[in-house]
């Protein structure tokens, strides 16, 4: 797996991670989260280690935090979440909601579900990264996120968009505020970011997480209807999902790629995506000129 530096402090993450909208806001029924269980294991086992998720994501941040706490496998990830309310107080409450959630502490009744031997580990400074989403209330959140890095309760600091109408507001928050991450969209099918973004993040020196980068599925689901390129194995790629993802990844800017997936099968197509040869700026003109045709 190909790794990359967070530009702030010079710490290495693999470049494919994992989202979790939607597909980790399930019930806490054993047969809902068993698939999730097998996707979390073999995200590890295949060199993964940046996991994202959000209070706004339904049970996601639960979900997640029940699984890594029975797999044991705090240790491997680079956790991030998001604080996404008004106001200082309901900020403070909802990060330590998400820690708490996410801290891999087993409660009475996950232990009861481990068996003898759970894992009892507690990792109090439990999130990694903790961004402003879509932000809300950013400076109100960053004022206090600036006092929670100093203290250690995060390790990192970002903001995160989705949308180009938000564009011109994040390139500000990007000028004012000093930031560790990014989370923005970008794609084959979305490449707004390319014009100011992520040069941007790249001259400042923010690490880039891309969420997206199937631009919300609609992009992948339309070029799987054709056969893959017979040049795709240029770029050792074998599916339409790693051509799309190598295509995100290979962007000087971008730090990682966050695809969302509950399918094991889906999981390891795109991890293959994070090794091998990655596209020169000729393999990602021909991608985007073939994508373009369909």
């Amino acid at each position: 797996m190909t790794t990359r530096p967070i530009p702030s402090s010079g710490e290495r993450i693999p470049v494919i991670g994992l989202g979790t909208w939607q597909t980790f806001d399930v019930g806490p029924e054993p047969s809902a989260q068993a698939p999730l269980e097998g996707v979390m294991r073999e995200f590890v086992a295949l060199g993964g280690s940046l996991i994202d998720s959000s209070p706004m994501y339904g049970r996601s941040e639960t979900v997640a935090g029940e699984l890594i706490a029975k797999l044991g496998i705090r240790e491997q990830l680079f956790v991030a979440t998001k604080v996404w309310t008004r106001g200082k107080a309901a900020g403070i409450a909802q990060m330590e909601d998400s820690a708490a959630k996410l801290s891999a502490k087993p409660n009475a009744k996950l232990n009861a579900k481990l068996g003898p031997k759970p894992n009892t580990k507690l990792n109090t400074n439990a999130i990694d990264l903790m961004q402003v989403h879509n932000l809300l209330d950013m400076e109100t959140q960053l004022h206090t996120l600036t006092d929670w890095k100093r203290q250690g309760r995060v390790r990192y600091v970002g903001v995160t968009h989705y949308t180009p109408s938000a564009y011109d507001a994040v390139a500000k928050a990007i000028e004012a505020h000093t930031l560790d991450f990014l989370q923005i969209n970008y794609s084959v099918g979305e490449r707004e970011a390319e014009q100011r973004l992520l040069p941007m993040a790249r001259e400042r020196g923010i690490a880039v997480i891309v969420n997206r980068p199937f631009a919300g599925g609609g992009l992948i689901r339309r070029l799987s209807a054709v056969p893959l390129p017979t040049w795709a194995g240029e770029m050792d790629c074998n599916s339409w999902a790693q051509l799309l993802l190598k295509f995100v990844v290979s962007h000087p800017a971008v730090t990682c790629a966050i695809p969302a997936t509950a399918n094991i099968d889906h999981l390891r197509d795109n991890m293959t995506a994070g090794g091998g040869r990655m596209p020169d700026e000729n393999m990602r003109a021909r991608l985007l000129a073939t994508a373009a045709a369909i």
